[in-house]
């Protein structure tokens, strides 16, 4: 994949919109590219997770098993495609973190992956990209705390 075509699904994505050009470009050099076909899991719930993954093409179901007493079973938390963002949100804090859900592939899916400690390292390098990047990623854990409210509802 050209380097443009990661830096212009950066660009779209809910994650890094509205970013300065350098600072995407940089981003996008971090990127390696995955992917997956149906029914594959790009990771699966209790996992050590390390990496965030922006979703290029295809859509993946994020879902979570949970026991709520005699409750139990597998929701799901949402239905992701092009530009979504998913993966472990700690390490950009520094932090390791077993995942809190599992992400399968319902269609032909390529993934751009960024490890989070080197997406880290960008941030402090450059605090207001840091400040923005971390602003994003409030936004996007707000809608997927939503989302996992309404599928708890649900079991």
């Amino acid at each position: 994949m050209e380097p443009s075509e990661i830096y212009q699904a950066l660009e779209r994505s809910e994650f890094f919109r509205g970013l300065q050009r350098s600072d995407i470009e940089k981003i996008a050099g971090l990127c390696r590219v995955k992917t997956y076909e149906p029914g594959q899991y790009i990771f699966r719930q209790g996992e050590e997770g390390e990496n965030i993954l922006v979703i290029a093409e295809g859509k993946v179901a994020l879902e979570r098993t949970v026991e709520l007493g005699s409750r139990k079973g597998t929701v799901l938390i949402g239905l992701l495609g092009k530009g979504r963002v998913l993966g472990c949100w700690s390490t950009l804090i520094g932090e390791p973190h077993n995942l809190l859900s599992s992400a399968s592939c319902q269609l032909p899916t390529r993934v751009f992956v960024l490890k989070g400690a080197e997406l880290r390292n960008v941030m402090l390098q450059n605090t207001a990209l840091g400040f923005r990047v971390l602003e994003r990623l409030c936004f996007v854990l707000r809608d997927r705390m939503q989302a996992v409210y309404g599928a708890m509802e649900k079991i």
